[in-house]
């Protein structure tokens, strides 16, 4: 990856409309210089993650025309699901690959941010290297209280202000949290039982805040659909912090609570540098497929190099 290229990584709110999805993608596919890599969906987290690369100025029209399309389709009054959100497009980061900087994702961010809000009258939050408050680096600091905690909060509370918009929530697409980071690795292990208790004491013990692994977030969730509970984790410094790290001490932890590891699965694209040799067995990883691998992806998708 020695181009200019930007990653976006589009969080939002719906992963059981496929016809809501398929516009959204279509609205991105419809920007030239833009290439949509995947939009897998979980109908637990009720979510869809839209990632998609090109340059700035790609990036920049398609991520507003996938905005605009998911605010016009997704009500969250209706919303309900397992993972933490606060709008229809629950956020937007920016991430730099190839030569593009920290500083020109950032700079993006921030103009995405004032325009996206301006035109749609969304209000929004800058977060991680955007943060322009060191207490809204975090997502988990934003999302506090959650789409119906922060209809109050905005209006109440002088910290909840947003950064740009006005401070009460869109009627209908809440808000958005919109910034620059680095790369990070969406990683979710299934486990072998319905008790979310399990889930939740692993995700306690591994997560960093509490002292745990550097650069990890995790959650403890339980996915109706496929009854099974789920150890959700970020890590957001896998160079640090490996996924075989991780795992092994999900397997470890598990097998402590007399628990067995189902599987495990990385949501979107990892990059090449964060899996481990014969990484489908090393990490039981559902559904592998070359296409997981970010560089991969994005060799198929923009230059037609794949794996057959």
């Amino acid at each position: 990856m020695k181009q200019d290229l930007i990653e976006c990584v589009m969080n939002v709110s719906e992963g059981r409309a496929a016809e809501t999805l398929e516009a959204i993608a279509d609205s991105i596919e419809s920007v030239a210089g833009a290439s949509l890599l995947s939009f897998p969906a979980d109908v637990d987290h009720n979510r869809a993650v839209f990632t998609f690369v090109g340059s700035a100025g790609a990036i920049y029209q398609a991520a507003l025309a996938a905005f605009e399309t998911a605010i016009q389709r997704i009500d969250m009054n209706l919303h309900r699901g397992i993972h933490p959100r606060i709008g229809a497009v629950d956020v937007v980061p920016f991430v730099p690959l190839g030569s593009t900087t920290m500083e020109e994702c950032v700079s993006l961010a921030d103009r995405f941010g004032q325009e996206a809000s301006a035109r749609y009258g969304v209000p929004v939050y800058l977060y991680q290297e955007s943060a322009r408050h060191p207490s809204r680096r975090e997502l988990s600091t934003i999302r506090k209280g959650q789409f119906e905690g922060l209809r109050k909060l905005i209006t109440s509370d002088p910290d909840r202000r947003p950064d740009f918009g006005p401070p009460t929530l869109h009627p209908t697409a809440g808000a958005s949290a919109v910034g620059a980071r680095k790369i990070l690795v969406a990683y979710n292990v299934a486990l072998e039982t319905e008790d979310q208790e399990p889930a939740r004491r692993i995700a306690a013990q591994i997560r960093e805040s509490n002292g745990g692994l550097p650069g990890v977030k995790a959650l403890g969730l339980f996915l109706e659909s496929r009854k099974r509970a789920q150890v959700s984790m970020n890590l957001v410094d896998y160079r640090t912090t490996s996924l075989k790290t991780v795992f092994d001490r999900v397997l470890k932890e598990a097998r402590e609570l007399d628990v067995s590891v189902h599987s495990s699965e990385i949501i979107g694209h990892a990059p090449a540098d964060s899996l481990p040799p014969n990484w489908p067995a090393a990490l039981q990883v559902e559904n592998p497929s070359a296409g997981l691998v970010l560089e991969e992806r994005i060799r198929e998708v923009r230059f037609g190099v794949g794996q057959g």
